[in-house]
């Protein structure tokens, strides 16, 4: 069974910076996506990034890019989520998750299918 430990989140002014963190155990991740969704209240699941294991191969929601870097670190199995640039429209809790490929972050017909998620953390924009 996966387990994630998830740290970051919290409040942050507009326009300011927040890190967040997932560690995932209990699986081998050379052949899985791992990234985060968002959920906002009254508002539908939304994929933000993820990050291929195969090649590294880094993909964002067209509304974070430019704003959030993914990265990940093979040897821990950790990945991390650096989000500047914070806006009023990026408060949500953000769910770490793994998923059998980049689509399953990317594809909203694929989320659904998405097995394994992190207890979510918050992130609060507010001046």
């Amino acid at each position: 069974q996966v387990q994630f430990v998830e740290s970051g989140g919290g409040v942050v002014q507009p326009g300011g910076s927040l890190r967040l963190s997932c560690a995932a155990s209990g699986v081998t991740l050379d052949n899985f996506a791992m990234g985060w969704f968002r959920q906002a209240p009254g508002k539908e699941r939304e994929g933000v990034s993820c990050i291929s294991s195969r090649d590294g191969r880094q993909f964002y929601a067209d509304s974070v890019k430019g704003r959030f870097t993914i990265s990940r670190d093979s040897v821990s199995d950790t990945a991390t989520l650096q989000m500047d640039n914070l806006t009023p429209e990026d408060p949500a809790v953000y769910y770490c998750a793994i998923g059998p490929s980049p689509s399953y972050f990317i594809d909203p017909r694929y989320f659904e299918y998405v097995e394994d998620w992190g207890r979510g953390t918050l992130v609060t924009v507010s001046s």
